[in-house]
């Protein structure tokens, strides 16, 4: 039998609710509802004592408790769109986004103070994944390697036999 190992809000309202039903019909003993729903005796004592104060309804769902976020939904569209400009965009000297130049963008867009640490967890939320430039020799001239390219190259390759 599958079982996942994290379950959604919904799945879990939905187990509760089950359990609810299953202490309701008075055919099973708490340890062996607990034992069928993979949850812990404990868990299945706690549902029977909410239904005494309340029935079913009070195993339904209830809205999470937690802090509000800080930026908006429109802020967090609007700083994504930012993001997308690139940081040239937002007046920073090199087009890199690092965490303290969008804590600093925040601060200046939004007046909102984020501690960097924090922010990639907001960052993953706008489904912005970190981007690692490619590392590139000290030493490379560009315009060599062009000429190289526009010239040595296909002498090289049209001399060059390549199994035939």
């Amino acid at each position: 039998m599958w079982k996942p190992t994290k379950l959604t809000r919904v799945q879990m309202q939905e187990r509760r609710m089950e359990g609810g039903h299953l202490l309701k019909q008075h055919k099973l003993s708490q340890a062996q509802i607990a034992h069928q729903l993979g949850v812990s005796r404990a868990a299945v004592c706690k549902w029977s004592r909410q239904m005494r104060f309340g029935g079913l309804k009070r195993l339904r769902q209830r809205v999470s408790k937690g802090r509000p976020a800080r930026l908006t939904r429109l802020q967090r569209q609007t700083l994504l769109r930012q993001l997308k400009q690139g940081a040239l965009a937002a007046n920073f000297p090199t087009d890199r986004w690092t965490l303290g130049r969008i804590q600093q963008l925040i601060k200046r867009s939004f007046h909102i103070e984020y501690h960097p640490n924090y922010l990639s967890r907001l960052l993953g939320k706008l489904d912005w994944t970190p981007q690692y430039p490619m590392p590139r020799a000290k030493e490379r001239d560009d315009e060599l390697v062009e000429a190289w390219l526009r010239e040595d190259w296909p002498r090289i390759k049209k001399s060059a036999s390549f199994g035939h």
